[in-house]
C-alpha cells in the first residue's frame, strides 16, 4: 500500500486544520501505526490509508481546532477506539493533558504504542470503562461509540462542574441527545467540513452544588 507522506497530509488535511510539519511528522508516523494495526487487528473499516486522513484525523483534528479553549486543561476520550478524537488533539494540543478511556485490550495496546513512538508526554490510555472511571474532565469527548444513549450519558457524568460535553454524531442524532441530556446548555451544532451529515454537539454541563 502506498504510503501517505506528510506533504500529503497537509493537502487532505486542508479543510480541517493547518498543521505545523512537527505535527505532520506526528500523524504520518501515526498512520503508518494505523494501517500496520489494522491489517492484523480491526481498530477502522476505513481501509483507505487517504480516506482515513480525511475521514478520522480530519475530523479530529477540526473537533480539536473548536473545542479545545483557553481554559481546557484536561480532556477524557470516551471510548477512544483507534484513538480519534483524541490523539490527534494531544498531537495538536502538547499542554493539554488528553486521556484516552478504552476497554478493549488490544484497542488499549495501539494506543500505547503509538503515545510511546510519538513521544505523546500529555497523553495517557487508561484501559477502563467509562462507568468505572472515576476522574472528571474540563472537556469529555465521543465519537462513534455503541450504545449511543447508555454512553452519552456516561460521558456526561465524567465532566466535572460547569465543564464541557462534545459528541461528534450524525446530525439525525442531534434531537435524541438533547432530549438525553436535557440539563446540559448546548450550542448550536457545527457541521464537520467535507461530511453530508456528520456535526460536533458542544454544550456546558451544570454546575454542581455539594449538599451541606
Amino acid at each position: 500500500m502506498e504510503r501517505v507522506d506528510s506533504a500529503t497530509i497537509a493537502r487532505l488535511l486542508r479543510p480541517f486544520a493547518t498543521l505545523n510539519q512537527e505535527q505532520l511528522n506526528m500523524s504520518s508516523a501515526y498512520l503508518d501505526l494505523l494501517l500496520k494495526w489494522n491489517a492484523r487487528t480491526n481498530l477502522t473499516s476505513v481501509r483507505d490509508p487517504k480516506e482515513m486522513v480525511t475521514r478520522h484525523f480530519g475530523e479530529s483534528f477540526f473537533a480539536a481546532s473548536r473545542l479545545l479553549g483557553d481554559t481546557t486543561e484536561t480532556v477524557v476520550d470516551l471510548g477512544s477506539g483507534a484513538g480519534f478524537p483524541g490523539l490527534p488533539m494531544a498531537i495538536l494540543a502538547p499542554d493539554v493533558q488528553i486521556t484516552l478511556l478504552e476497554s478493549n485490550a488490544k484497542k488499549a495496546a495501539f494506543l500505547n504504542e503509538v503515545a510511546h513512538a510519538l513521544r505523546l508526554s500529555n497523553l495517557k490510555t487508561v484501559r477502563q470503562r467509562g462507568e468505572e472511571y472515576a476522574g472528571r474532565a474540563d472537556l469529555v469527548v465521543m465519537r462513534a461509540v455503541e450504545a449511543f444513549a447508555k454512553s452519552a450519558e456516561v460521558a456526561a457524568g465524567l465532566v466535572r462542574s460547569g465543564g464541557r460535553l462534545a459528541l461528534m454524531i450524525g446530525s439525525g442524532q442531534v434531537d435524541h441527545a438533547k432530549n438525553l441530556l436535557e440539563d446540559v446548555s448546548w450550542d448550536p451544532a457545527i457541521p464537520i467540513p467535507a461530511s453530508h451529515s456528520r456535526v460536533i454537539l458542544a454544550g456546558t454541563t451544570p454546575i454542581r452544588v455539594d449538599p451541606g
